[in-house]
């Protein structure tokens, strides 16, 4: 039984503090009494961990961190995690280039494992785990978690931060085709898809790839795309184009503000999943290419929905982070330095595994 610390209480990061509290000790931090107070049987803490002081004070005793932060706070908070010498496994979608700190952790001894949600995380394992076994030419993720029920206008539902949410709408989109990388906007690209069981979903370039791009330079074609309910990408696109998610700062009677975070306040009770709404997550994903010599093509189908009183999305991103968490402090994963999810290929059953006893179904197709 192991002492492990999750950084953030949100929505995702609190159902990872009750299932890793099954069998580690377990506190949980965050800067939100609200959140915390919905912990029960779990040590919690509430405190800013964004101070560096603070946060390497806090963690000194614990054998794993494991990150929940919004995205903005990500990056750093994985630095300082790592200059306190202390082993880490997080899911923030950080803008930053997560192998800036790949020598600093090599330097520090410590594991640190990137990513480690649904897509980017467990996609990226699964990619992993072929990659090992067959020549990929081909690898195509569609994936998205959004609400049952469909209410005008966005009809979405965020479980993350809303600033973080915003970002994927503004951040360039990088695939890669025919070894080419190619950089578009985000957004862009919409295609409807089928989908049995849910119907007809949009989907859109979103910059999902991130690590799969230089760790997986082999394979000729790969992107990741964004699925919303058909329609929702043309108010995005709307918003984005009138300024409401710049950075820029704009004069409003006389005080400096950012659009982005009027817009992130605004947006948000819209967004946020109130009691007794319920959402699920897809996530559609084909790999082709030769396998001993012969042709074949894998086909990976996620649909999972609320259950046990818990969000589709925070199981699915929440419940791949514990699996590897447990990996990482039972020192089954020892790899030091910036490790991204694909680099645990070769843990692909055990995480399945996890996943499947909690729930979360991975059907698998092979032709």
């Amino acid at each position: 039984m192991a002492n492990i610390i999750v950084l953030g209480a949100g929505l995702v990061g609190g159902v990872m503090a009750k299932d890793l509290a099954k069998n580690h000790n377990v506190t949980s931090v965050d800067i939100s009494q609200k959140n915390l107070d919905k912990l029960s049987g779990i040590n919690t803490i509430c405190t800013d961990v964004s101070d560096t002081a603070t946060l390497q004070n806090l963690i000194n005793d614990f054998d794993l961190v494991v990150g929940a932060v919004p995205g903005f706070m990500g990056y750093k908070m994985m630095k300082d995690v790592i200059e306190a010498g202390k082993n880490i496994v997080d899911i923030s979608f950080y803008p930053e280039d997560p192998f800036g700190l790949d020598e600093l952790a090599k330097e520090k001894g410590v594991v640190a494992v990137m990513d480690c949600g649904v897509a980017p995380g467990m996609g990226n394992i699964i990619f992993g785990h072929h990659d090992k076994s067959m020549k990929i030419t081909d690898y195509e993720c569609l994936v998205g978690g959004l609400p049952e029920k469909r209410e005008w206008p966005y009809e979405y539902q965020a479980v993350f931060s809303p600033i973080d949410v915003i970002e994927e709408y503004i951040r360039p989109a990088r695939y890669v085709q025919n070894s080419v990388l190619v950089v578009k906007e985000a957004l862009s690209d919409t295609e409807l898809v089928e989908f049995n069981e849910i119907g007809t979903l949009e989907s859109w370039n979103s910059d999902g790839l991130r690590s799969l791009i230089y760790t997986m330079n082999h394979v000729p074609n790969m992107i990741e795309k964004t699925l919303r309910y058909p329609g929702c990408v043309e108010y995005l696109k709307v918003l984005r184009a009138s300024g409401f998610f710049s950075y820029d700062e704009v004069e409003v009677n006389g005080s400096m503000i950012r659009p982005v975070d009027m817009t992130a306040k605004l947006l948000f009770p819209k967004w946020e999943m109130k009691k007794g709404d319920k959402d699920f997550t897809i996530m559609r994903i084909i790999m082709k290419g030769t396998e001993n010599g012969e042709a074949v093509a894998y086909q990976y189908n996620l649909l999972d929905r609320f259950k046990d009183d818990t969000i589709s999305m925070a199981r699915t991103t929440g419940f791949t982070c514990t699996a590897v968490a447990n990996l990482v402090v039972n020192g089954e994963d020892d790899r030091v330095g910036i490790s991204p999810p694909e680099y645990l290929g070769g843990h692909f059953a055990f995480v399945r595994n996890y996943l499947e006893e909690r729930g979360v179904q991975y059907k698998v197709i092979k032709s």
